[in-house]
């Protein structure tokens, strides 16, 4: 396994993203304290993205606005406009590529590139510019922090300490040599390692591990057996300095998830909401030429939730995913026959088989019936397609309060421009 001898990496990650992008847009929000809501009407939801401004006064992201203006009176509520952000992310790759070409975009707002010898000599002149070309071809407002190191993993370590450096929230660098480690690591609280999440953590402290630097000085086998798996021996080489190269991914499932606004929080108003979620799920996995064998129903209600799957004769047409969402909504009803206030819903496609994998079910011995429904979900996919919006759908089309069915605001996936039809 090979160990740098200098750095090799940058890590790129966006400031307070959403929020900065709307100052950007509108410059009466420029210098304020500004959260990101879901939808705007109502105290009843969580600020999802606040500007460095509101940062400043104790403002967190997926904080209840109630408390957000507690802590900031002046707090201004924006609602969001995820079809925004993900023009504003194309355009800043687009600035970024012709300075430095993009390895991956981890997020929407995280990037990470391989150095070229010019890079690796001067990382100062290379973030510099980066940081002018977005600036002068995007806007000031959008800043980012940049960390280098020897591998992804500690580049992104670096970019995170980074973030608030000599008092400050982002617009930061960040440059850990191999010389400079661990010294620099160990300066990082354990929870800010990326793979030490809540649980883990815990884990950790039941093993006697409360610090960067106890976590440092474990073996690699030891990691390995914390972690449960190779997980923990791959951090072990890549907070080490080794050149840990991700292991390839693969598709698991298609979802989507909302706050529901306050309106449509009974069942009723949750069930067409998850309708047209799942609608557009299930137009994700056409697209990547998918079939799914589950479905599943999350329901958030109060200080509990409610769970149901339901088995899929490996399909991809909106009848069949539809049919077993019904039969979903129809047990919610038979446990709750009086009814609930629900808060959010998510409905995920798993059990993917590529397309051509799938094996039909014998049993069921409906092949010709399935394939006109997939024909007629093709036929209505190339119609919204060719008017880029939802101008078919299988039943009524209705969007609720906000907007963004499919397309909302996330850090954890890239939108595609089909998700707000």
């Amino acid at each position: 396994m090979r160990k740098p001898e200098t750095i090799e990496r940058l890590y790129l990650d966006f400031d307070g993203f959403f929020a900065s992008v709307e100052q950007q847009c509108d410059p009466r929000l420029r210098g304020r304290p500004i959260g990101v809501v879901p939808f705007e009407g109502t105290d009843r939801t969580a600020v999802i993205a606040c500007s460095r401004e509101a940062k400043a006064y104790g403002v967190k992201n997926v904080m209840p606005i109630n408390e957000a203006k507690r802590l900031c009176p002046e707090l201004v509520l924006v609602p969001q406009k995820p079809d925004l952000y993900r023009r504003a992310h194309n355009a800043l790759l687009s600035e970024i590529e012709t300075v430095i070409p993009i390895d991956t975009a981890k997020s929407i707002d995280e990037l990470t590139c391989r150095l070229d010898e010019a890079g690796r000599s001067d990382p100062l002149a290379l973030a510099a510019k980066i940081k002018a070309t977005i600036a002068a071809n995007v806007g000031p407002w959008i800043t980012c922090t940049i960390g280098f190191a020897a591998n992804r993993q500690l580049a992104k370590i670096a970019c995170k300490a980074g973030k608030r450096d000599g008092g400050r929230y982002g617009d930061g660098l960040t440059i850990w040599r191999p010389e400079d480690l661990p010294a620099a690591l160990l300066g990082v609280t354990m929870e800010d390692i990326p793979g030490v999440g809540g649980n883990m953590a815990k884990r950790l402290y039941r093993a006697g591990i409360f610090t960067t630097e106890q976590l440092y000085n474990v073996q690699a086998k030891h990691m390995r057996k914390l972690w449960g798996n190779v997980t923990g021996e791959r951090l072990w080489y890549a907070l080490h300095g080794y050149d840990i190269q991700a292991p390839a991914s693969s598709r698991g499932m298609f979802g989507h998830g909302r706050v529901l606004p306050p309106e449509s929080r009974t069942i009723r108003g949750a069930r067409e909401i998850s309708r047209l979620l799942l609608i557009k799920a299930a137009r994700r996995l056409r697209r990547e030429n998918f079939y799914a064998g589950g479905l599943w129903l999350w329901l958030s209600i109060r200080d509990r939730s409610w769970m149901g799957k339901r088995h899929l004769p490996v399909v991809n047409d909106d009848q069949a995913i539809l049919s077993a969402l019904s039969e979903l909504w129809d047990q919610v009803r038979k446990d709750h026959p009086h009814g609930l206030m629900i808060f959010r819903i998510g409905v995920t496609l798993y059990d993917l088989s590529p397309s051509h994998e799938r094996q039909l079910d014998l049993l069921l011995n409906d092949d010709c019936q399935r394939r006109r429904w997939e024909n007629a979900s093709k036929a209505i996919d190339n119609l919204n397609s060719r008017y880029a919006g939802t101008v078919v759908s299988l039943g009524q089309w209705q969007p609720p309060a906000g907007g963004h069915v499919g397309g909302k605001i996330s850090y954890t996936r890239i939108p595609s421009a089909e998700d707000f039809w």
